[in-house]
């Protein structure tokens, strides 16, 4: 089976601003393909290119065998896009976008289905300029999968929402894969990133820097593993600074703080267990996806 998307050496530049340089990938039909990285990496550049809303300077794309530029009315038809600063006019109201977005599309969805399906049935008469951020997020859901696409490119979906909302449009985005739909979901959250893609592509100043599952990623990063815990009973620091994988134990108070090699958690939970100490409140920090990025970019995703 052919891939959804292919992008092979994709190039573009304003003047003297090179946005993208030279990015190849491919997304597999029905994952969730998150593209991350740091804010002017490159992000929304790339998708404005798959969308067909951009011409690229060099390279080449297909969508569902279909070439962007070439092929932009038939691709609309397939395609659904939410972008980061997509707005309505304010006195447009939630049933009377969906009904109009839908007259645009040959074999649109059942919008009024969407507007259940997406929380947003008790809005319908709503003007968008009185609606929250997460229920105009929910719209701009609902506007890209009117048109029944087999593709929707998701945006900087959440930014600008607080945690609840943000998770509740987590929920949303998977169960719009289960329906079929393969997702491309710009972000420079890592934590969305971790917990809904299947795979990742990170870009860092127009380049693909790598692209792997999250959990490959972090493995791919070597960070000290670092155990907290309040031990049951006195214990002497020598039975933890004693273990191969253990580099070092520090004291916060009555907190015993262990680092070591991604087997020190098994190694100190495992003496511990035949000394008869109990570690309460046991916290375990390992490397994470801002880690792997970090390491593979050298700087975080709020830097610009």
């Amino acid at each position: 089976m052919s891939p959804v998307i292919e992008i092979e050496h994709l190039h573009k530049r304003y003047g003297d601003t090179v946005a993208v340089d030279d990015v190849s990938l491919t997304v597999e039909e029905g994952e969730i393909f998150g593209i991350l990285g740091p804010n002017g990496a490159g992000k929304t550049t790339t998708v404005e290119c798959v969308a067909g809303l951009r011409t690229p300077d060099r390279g080449a794309i297909r969508v569902l065998g279909l070439d962007p530029s070439r092929d932009r009315a038939e691709l609309t038809q397939r395609l659904g896009i939410q972008l980061q600063d997509g707005q309505l006019p304010g006195r447009l109201r939630v049933a009377e976008a969906l009904e109009l977005y839908s007259s645009f599309y040959r074999d649109p969805a059942d919008w009024r289905s969407l507007m259940d399906m997406l929380g947003l049935s008790a809005k319908s008469r709503t003007r968008f300029d009185k609606l929250s951020g997460g229920q105009k997020q929910r719209l701009s859901i609902a506007l890209a999968l009117v048109g029944s696409p087999r593709v929707a490119v998701l945006d900087e979906l959440t930014t600008g929402l607080d945690p609840q909302a943000r998770r509740d449009t987590w929920d949303l985005i998977r169960d719009v894969r289960s329906h079929g739909v393969t997702i491309v979901l710009v972000t420079h959250f890592m934590e969305e990133a971790e917990r809904l893609c299947d795979r990742l592509a990170l870009i860092d100043s127009g380049r693909v820097v790598v692209v792997d599952t999250p959990a490959g990623l972090t493995e791919r990063v070597e960070v000290e593993q670092r155990i907290q815990f309040r031990p049951s009973v006195p214990l002497d620091d020598r039975l933890l600074t004693d273990l191969p994988d253990v580099t070092g134990v520090t004291r916060q108070g009555d907190v015993v703080v262990v680092t070591g090699t991604a087997n020190a958690l098994n190694a100190v939970t495992s003496v511990l267990a035949r000394n008869q100490i109990v570690a309460k409140q046991l916290r375990v920090e390992q490397a994470s996806l801002e880690d792997a990025f970090v390491a593979l970019t050298g700087r975080h995703t709020g830097q610009n």
